[in-house]
């Protein structure tokens, strides 16, 4: 229950985040499609960087990475060190983008392919955009509304509505407003204040599960207690180690391993990764609203030292609360309990979807426990407000304008203010159906989701920057299989029951399958049609820059960039070889 203390905390956040709005809105006048999309390009790289790490920071990290944690330990935590790929996307892939002066990815691949090429992706990327993230995201903010405030509900004509709708309405609509009205300056610069109440709240759940665990008094192989936080990283280890499964929790796992076996979930990371970090539209856009390009890169490098918090954030509280589960400490006069659900067997297992709000709700004092809800919901609306902002901005400039090229930048910001109500009605249309299919475990649904989506778009994307014979041909025909294909996945696992029943085509394994064939498919289908003209790639392929382009590529990095870059994979390469053998 929260107290009137901390409803004061979640109040001063919406007082915070009213401010934020309006002093970006007098300090903007949106008056065209730049402005709104793109924030006028005039954002500096810290704003980019916090925008990235909070827009990032949506459900599948609040309610399905602790519930991983929980229930399966390090295996989800392949996907929170990609890190290393933004510094890659800041050095590979952003120059050819800012450059090009782009507002969409869809719009780069007509730059290198043709309309069809872009087509393709935008509708894909809509569709996608509201059946997983938009519809995903929704939920998970419900369910942790439902978990944290379950006192809250309001009666209207004798039906009582409880927390889980109010949550999903107050949020879907706040977040759909400030997007809508200040575009993505409203939506970056809300994001810098957000990612601080995010670092503070969450960190903070972290500490607490650390102290008590730390003083549980839970005995040690040498006769010794626990009676230190200190002592709290030591029962975790212990308490993992007793379990009858400890390579459950482990980083890797076995190539025969249902569900993640580590080749699988090498190569599905890694191309999720790269789809995710240098490709996607939800990601991109805020470096492209960069002032210049060392700003953009910077800020991209920036969004990578922040993107490993994630595992200490979430995955590490969610084997804390499995810790706190399983020795039954005693917080506050009352033993520490996560929620069962039953398990396919009829055994009951922990329910992962609410260890989080369940570590929230449990172990932090008064103050704490509304600044911790005022970060959930900062990164639930963050997440959601970018998400709008994305998703208006492949329509409005990918679809409506191309279809009425004569369109006014007046008209233009209209109609993506009214893609952002749409968008933030069919999120909320979605949920009852979201809600029924839903059976825990959202982390792994949108990994398993985006690992089909994400081979074709790596394959032509990474193929067409490299690969200068690669055609308008070999993008269609790969985007256009491999999205099949993957759609075709998708419908075997909903229609019989998913990969634990045909280990051949496991969800990761597959992933890596779909991008070998989709590279193949690219490959013989641009070969069977003439090579574009190498003048027309200038500045879209790296074997075809002319000495201006290196130049004023060279021009927008120094030594301070190269350093940042190499400090960001040296923590990477830290962080796997602490885990790496945590357990032995």
């Amino acid at each position: 229950m929260l107290t009137g203390i901390d409803w004061l905390m979640i109040a001063a956040y919406f007082a915070l985040l009213g401010g934020v709005v309006v002093f970006t809105m007098k300090r903007q006048k949106i008056k065209s499609g730049d402005d709104l999309f793109l924030g006028g390009r005039s954002v500096g790289w810290l704003a980019i960087g916090a925008s990235i790490f909070a827009a990032n920071i949506g459900s599948e990290h609040l309610i399905g990475l602790a519930g991983s944690g929980a229930a399966a330990g390090l295996s989800q935590a392949h996907w929170e060190f990609h890190a290393w790929v933004l510094v890659m996307m800041s050095w590979v892939f952003l120059p050819f983008y800012y450059k090009s002066g782009v507002s969409t990815m869809p719009e780069f691949l007509e730059r290198r392919f043709g309309p069809k090429a872009r087509w393709i992706l935008s509708l894909v990327s809509l569709a996608a955009y509201v059946l997983t993230k938009i519809s995903v995201t929704v939920y998970a903010g419900a369910l942790f509304f439902e978990v944290m405030m379950p006192e809250v509900h309001i009666t209207i004509g004798g039906t009582t509505i409880g927390s889980f709708w109010i949550g999903a309405v107050a949020t879907v609509v706040l977040a759909g407003l400030y997007s809508s009205i200040g575009g993505l300056s409203a939506v970056v610069y809300t994001d810098l204040v957000q990612t601080g109440i995010i670092l503070a709240g969450t960190l903070s759940v972290t500490a607490f599960a650390l102290y008590h665990l730390g003083h549980s008094g839970v005995a040690f192989a040498d006769g010794t207690t626990a009676n230190s936080m200190a002592d709290g990283w030591a029962v975790l280890k212990q308490t993992i180690k007793s379990t009858d499964n400890v390579e459950a929790f482990g980083l890797w796992h076995s190539l025969s391993h249902k569900a993640f076996p580590w080749l699988g979930v090498v190569v599905a990371s890694v191309t999720i990764g790269i789809w995710y970090w240098c490709t996607d539209q939800f990601i991109i856009q805020r470096t492209l609203a960069a002032k210049n390009l060392t700003n953009a890169r910077r800020g991209a490098i920036w969004g990578g030292f922040l993107k490993l918090a994630p595992v200490f954030l979430f995955l590490v509280p969610g084997m804390l609360g499995f810790a706190l589960h399983h020795n039954h400490v005693v917080v506050g006069g009352s033993q520490f309990a996560i929620p069962l659900k039953a398990a396919a067997d009829g055994t009951m297992v922990i329910n992962g979807d609410t260890v989080f709000p369940t570590l929230v709700q449990n172990l932090l004092p008064v103050g704490f426990r509304g600044l911790v809800v005022a970060g959930m919901i900062a990164a639930l609306m963050s997440s959601l407000a970018s998400l709008f902002n994305s998703v208006s901005t492949l329509y409005t400039v990918d679809v409506y304008q191309k279809l009425k090229p004569e369109t006014s930048q007046e008209k233009l910001v209209k109609i993506g203010r009214m893609t952002t109500i749409t968008m933030t009605a069919l999120g909320l249309l979605w949920l009852p159906i979201m809600k029924a299919i839903s059976g825990g475990g959202l982390y792994k649904y949108i990994q398993s989701v985006q690992s089909f989506l994400a081979p074709p778009i790596v394959a032509v994307f990474v193929l067409g920057l490299l690969w200068k014979r690669m055609n308008l041909k070999g993008a269609v025909w790969g985007l256009s299989v491999g999205f099949t294909l993957g759609m075709a996945k998708l419908a075997a696992n909903a229609l019989w029951g998913g990969a634990d029943d045909y280990a051949f085509i496991q969800d990761f394994y597959f992933s890596g399958i779909l991008l070998v064939l989709s590279i193949v498919i690219v490959v013989v289908a641009s070969l069977t049609d003439p090579a574009p003209d190498a003048a027309h790639l200038n500045g879209l392929n790296f074997f075809c820059l002319d000495a201006k382009y290196k130049e004023e590529n060279r021009a927008s990095w120094n030594w301070v960039d190269v350093v940042a870059s190499c400090i960001v994979v040296g923590l990477v390469v830290c962080a796997y070889a602490y885990f790496w053998t945590w357990l032995d």
